[in-house]
């Protein structure tokens, strides 16, 4: 019998999968088309009927996949009513359950909550209620336009949120054990919504895997971008009506166009040094003096999201993923690291302690400098920040190496995303062949044990000692201070 829940639009009938029940594609928000484009979400009109919730709903429009690799297919599903949402609970009739709220990545231009990669299927059979989300995304959800809302993406995000508060007690969860969760620019989303007034009360935990509180716009930045996206997209302003009037098609276009310019090296002549810094994203959330005051982790060290559980980390070899792909390095030489350590501020002697790190192999070591500068650090300075505040926070890294891609993925960005879910059958081309269930499951326990307590079961992160659990196959461990003699390159420094 297919399950049927009431939401506060109208009813939803979802389906029974092993035992789990499952509702795809409900809306939390009106489509952001027509008269609502480039405006803040409003409540979606409400139906009379049972809606069908039994298949994806429409994904953000996104830019048809690139060339190189690609782990997954395509998942994009057209339609106008992308501000959905996806639940999967183990009893809707019970009571009390702990809510998780992924955030998907993407670098903030692609990805949706319903990519195969988020079945949350092996979670909820383990006793939680979870929830994954669309939102907008790219120049529909963060371009700063002239006389426009800015961070509509991020609004989305709260808006879902809300629906979760409002609704989720009606899939068996407790509106007031919400976790949200996130990875890449995902976490970073985390980040920002901990730091953000306007959230208090929506969720007491948070996760934020590889990503932190740094990547965020000034306005003067972000005005810039959408300048220069108006202009290739051919409208006649950077304006909401006026790329409202813009076929979407030629925005996607512009839009790919300035990522590809910003993933190999965005001309500081064109851009200004800020936006040319290697790892900036053109399409971010920005500080614009209202809903986001400051940057996220400014705000973290003023004393914001201190109610909040934390758990921070990231992978041991982000950047490894980007080289993979051909996006990174591989032919790099002494004189690239030398340059890629002067544009974040380092000098000659950081070059030569990554080069030495890594058996002076430049790709290797320039690869590590990217995921420090992108990932590593930014993490850190979170942690610190919620250290130095008095607030309890967890650390850690996830090490075990993939076999994939000849084993040149190594432990990268994204590889522990199907250990949480329980999607490694899904995700040969990431994780390979016969990857380490256990370690998924240790993984996994760590995440609930935290969503239902607070506490993931290692000791809390310390401005003296340091500690991060290191999960790793066969065993997993709290190490001290993992690279330190790397991390105190960046002490002082403004990543």
């Amino acid at each position: 019998m297919q399950p049927v829940v009431d939401t506060d639009a109208g009813r939803v009938r979802g389906s029974l999968e092993d035992g789990i029940a499952v509702f795809k594609g409900i809306p939390y928000a009106a489509p952001p088309v027509g008269a609502l484009r480039f405006r803040p979400p409003r409540h979606p009109a409400s139906w009379d009927d049972v809606r069908d919730a039994t298949r994806p709903g429409p994904t953000a429009p996104t830019p048809p996949p690139g060339p190189g690799p690609r782990f997954y297919p395509d998942h994009r599903v057209p339609g106008d009513e992308w501000l959905n949402l996806n639940v999967w609970t183990p009893d809707p009739g019970s009571a009390g359950l702990p809510v998780l709220v992924w955030v998907h990545g993407g670098g903030f231009v692609n990805g949706a909550g319903s990519h195969p990669l988020y079945d949350g299927s092996v979670l909820a059979r383990s006793g939680a209620v979870v929830v994954t989300v669309n939102y907008r995304i790219g120049a529909e959800g963060f371009a700063l336009l002239d006389g426009g809302t800015p961070n509509l993406g991020l609004l989305d995000q709260i808006h879902a949120l809300e629906w979760v508060r409002d609704n989720i007690a009606r899939f068996g969860g407790n509106p007031h054990r919400v976790t949200v969760l996130g990875q890449s620019s995902g976490a970073m989303s985390v980040i920002t919504l901990l730091s953000l007034p306007r959230t208090r009360g929506l969720f007491g935990r948070a996760v934020a895997q590889s990503g932190a509180g740094h990547h965020t716009h000034a306005a003067e930045d972000a005005r810039t971008i959408a300048a220069e996206l108006a202009r290739r997209a051919g409208a006649e302003a950077p304006t909401p009506e006026a790329l409202a009037d813009t076929d979407p098609d030629r925005i996607l276009a512009a839009q790919a166009s300035i990522s590809a310019e910003f993933a190999t090296g965005a001309d500081p002549q064109t851009w200004g040094e800020r936006l040319a810094l290697p790892g900036t994203l053109p399409f971010a959330p920005v500080v614009d003096g209202g809903l986001l005051p400051r940057r996220p982790i400014d705000g973290l060290r003023a004393g914001e999201g201190a109610g909040v559980d934390l758990m921070v980390g990231t992978t041991a070899e982000e950047f490894r993923l980007y080289r993979a792909t051909g996006n990174g390095n591989g032919a790099a030489t002494d004189r690239h690291l030398a340059e890629g350590a002067a544009g974040f501020g380092l000098d000659a002697k950081a070059a030569a302690v990554y080069a030495a790190e890594h058996g002076g192999r430049a790709g290797d070591a320039l690869t590590a400098l990217y995921g420090d500068a992108v990932f590593r650090i930014p993490a850190y300075r979170v942690l610190e920040a919620r250290a130095r505040v008095g607030v309890r926070v967890f650390a850690y890294e996830f090490g075990w190496r993939s076999p994939a891609s000849g084993g040149r993925l190594g432990a990268c960005h994204s590889l522990e995303v199907p250990f949480l879910f329980g999607t490694l059958d899904a995700s040969a081309g990431l994780v390979g062949e016969d990857p380490p269930e256990e370690l998924a499951e240790r993984l996994r326990a760590a995440w609930l044990r935290f969503a239902r307590t607070g506490d993931p079961g290692w000791e809390p992160w310390n401005q003296e000692r340091r500690p991060v659990w290191r999960f790793d196959h066969p065993e997993s461990a709290l190490v001290e201070d993992p690279g330190a003699e790397t991390r105190r390159l960046w002490e002082g420094r403004r990543v």
